[in-house]
């Protein structure tokens, strides 16, 4: 499975929640896979979708899900213990470690080679983490979201990207949807 699999897979899922997906092609995936009102699709700003995802669950209630890539969460490895020194029950951290920084041109990141972010994520503080095989994801998901406790998942999938257009909503479009999604 590679990233859009998964995408298919957890869309019914992460449909009633709030979702900050990561930049690049994950966000033109989604968006293609099921655009959502409740969907903030990060356009410019590599390595903050779980940053800006958790700042959210910290300043209301509602389960926020933020997608992040692997090569994202390597470049801002500041927001693990940051979560894991802050309480957010209604806070998923879902990295997708493809290995690879697949909106650049798949270029091999560490996390698929020798570093294990669920090993990072842990020795950061997070007492929650789930390292899974991409078909497993979506069984993941729905357990951290019925448990309602901060949680990290990693799932392993395999690299590669599915042709989407860019998405041609502007982003002010997108933060006002998405703002009117967190306020109903």
């Amino acid at each position: 499975m590679i990233r859009a699999d998964i995408f298919r897979d957890i869309a019914p899922v992460i449909r009633d929640h709030l979702v900050v997906c990561n930049i690049g092609i994950p966000s033109q995936e989604l968006h293609a896979i099921d655009d959502q009102p409740t969907n903030f699709y990060m356009l410019g700003t590599m390595g903050l979708a779980s940053s800006i995802g958790f700042g959210l669950a910290l300043a209301q209630d509602k389960t926020v899900i933020a997608i992040d890539g692997d090569g994202s969460v390597l470049t801002n490895l500041g927001t693990l213990p940051t979560i894991a020194n802050n309480d957010a029950d209604n806070y998923i951290l879902l990295i997708i470690d493809n290995g690879s920084y697949g909106s650049t041109g798949d270029q091999p990141t560490y996390a698929g080679r020798c570093t294990s972010l669920a090993e990072v994520a842990g020795a950061c503080g997070c007492d929650h983490v789930v390292e899974c095989a991409a078909e497993e994801t979506r069984a993941a998901l729905e357990t951290a979201i019925a448990a309602r406790r901060k949680t990290a998942i990693v799932a392993k999938c395999e690299s590669g990207n599915e042709k989407h257009p860019v998405i041609a909503m502007d982003p002010v479009v997108i933060r006002d949807r998405f703002m009117k999604a967190v306020k109903a």
